[in-house]
């Protein structure tokens, strides 16, 4: 595996340069390590995911001043799954608002599986987060449009600013998961008769189907972890994807609630905020630094990417970048400032009629 890095026309200082080697180190390293991990098992309960090749192995982080950095399969398309909730929840909140959101789902952990059907908080009349399945169909369900055509255009719309490209569904996935989802629909319709959704319910259901089909690369996670760390905007286009006001509330949630009953784990030894999904990607925010997207499809027993957490885990320790460890870490000098790992740089925002300066080449491990 050779080591390739596109540098920019821009001017780039000797210190730079090797920290961009340095960073591209760390992946490759990381990658190296842990390709022959065969731990866990490709989900099969929805049929069309079985076919995925459990050798699959990508990680890329995007920084905030636009950055990338990638390596192994990187560029391998997938479907999003449960990443796909906490944008979800955001265009909820931008829809409604965080008083009227907040009376339709919580934001307490369940410490149960995600698809879980007990936890339904009938006392409160709302799930009991976002992220699980419940949450997610109650929030899907909200989403404003004139009909369902409209609505996932709206989805459509939403990733697009988030990954600063056309986005699609699989529908050969989005099919295998409406012909197979019982227990989903078994969620929904128990929300409905404790009036925790209201409307078409298959319409709501179909809906939460096709965002889970959508199509997107490891490189897409790592760029909409970045647009979330850097407040909402994204660091390609300069193109402004959910209202600031909201990036903490998406944030918080991940960060408790992003690996179901892992999150606890999750928080202590990796510490950030973060969503898996059972198509194998995980994607993690460093707030203010970078994100990270993470696939490889061979799972745990609670639907979390085996080889995506040992990554996370390595790239934490690596970069310091545990949110307790940046917490206590102040930049102090110039230098800081030159590793953009470690220390953010403004991005402008295409809403206020700027635009955002053309990004680095990404740098690759081929």
């Amino acid at each position: 595996m050779s080591l390739q890095v596109n540098v920019s026309a821009e001017a780039v200082s000797v210190r730079q340069s090797a920290e961009r080697l340095r960073i591209l180190s760390v992946l490759n390293d990381l990658h190296l390590k842990y390709k022959s991990l065969q731990d866990g098992r490709v989900a099969d309960y929805i049929p069309q995911l079985a076919k995925v090749s459990p050798d699959l192995f990508g990680i890329c982080i995007a920084t905030v001043d636009g950055q990338i950095f990638e390596v192994g399969d990187y560029d391998y398309l997938f479907t999003i799954q449960s990443i796909s909730k906490p944008f979800v929840y955001g265009l909820a909140l931008e829809d409604h608002g965080r008083d009227y959101v907040r009376t339709r789902v919580g934001v307490e952990p369940t410490g149960d599986a995600f698809n879980s059907i007990i936890k339904l908080d009938e006392r409160s009349k709302r799930p009991h987060n976002p992220l699980v399945n419940a949450g997610a169909i109650a929030m899907t369900s909200i989403i404003k449009g004139t009909d369902p055509t409209d609505k996932l255009n709206r989805l459509l719309d939403l990733f697009q600013r988030y990954t600063g490209h056309g986005i699609f569904a699989d529908m050969s996935v989005f099919m295998s998961e409406r012909t197979t989802g019982h227990r989903n629909r078994a969620i929904a319709h128990l929300m409905l008769n404790f009036g925790m959704i209201d409307g078409n319910v298959d319409e709501a259901l179909d809906l939460y189907f096709q965002q889970c089909s959508l199509m997107v690369s490891c490189r897409d996670l790592a760029v909409m972890g970045a647009t979330l760390a850097n407040r909402g905007v994204n660091p390609l286009t300069g193109e402004r994807a959910i209202a600031a006001e909201y990036v903490r509330d998406i944030l918080s949630v991940m960060f408790t609630c992003g690996l179901y009953d892992y999150a606890g784990e999750w928080a202590y030894r990796v510490g950030l905020p973060a969503k898996s999904g059972v198509g194998g990607g995980l994607l993690a925010v460093v707030p203010g630094r970078f994100g990270i997207g993470v696939f490889s499809p061979l799972l745990d027993e609670r639907g979390n990417s085996v080889r995506a957490i040992k990554v996370c885990e390595g790239i934490v320790q690596a970069f310091g970048a545990h949110i307790f460890d940046l917490a206590f870490t102040l930049p102090s000098s110039a230098a800081a400032h030159e590793v953009h790992l470690e220390h953010p740089a403004r991005t402008a925002d295409a809403r206020n009629g700027h635009t955002a300066s053309h990004p680095p080449e990404p740098h690759r491990v081929a």
